[in-house]
């Protein structure tokens, strides 16, 4: 469980808009092909923000599975 933001090694932030209806294998799936970097890579914060400004997800792998922000 997440418990704070103390424990990330790198947070990275996707500039530009994405489709945030897509579910965390497809948050995991454009990190993977759109950054060419592993969604699997522990203690890493991906962010994504929509079409609003006011939304974003965020992904983590937590070694046991991803929690989806």
């Amino acid at each position: 469980m997440l418990n704070d933001a103390k424990g990330f090694s790198r947070v990275v932030i996707a500039c530009g808009r994405t489709d945030l209806r897509c579910g965390i294998d497809g948050l995991a799936a454009i990190v993977q092909e759109q950054f060419q970097m592993d969604p699997a890579e522990r203690n890493v914060l991906f962010l994504c923000c929509g079409t609003r400004a006011d939304r974003i997800k965020g992904l983590v792998f937590e070694g046991n599975g991803y929690l989806l922000l």
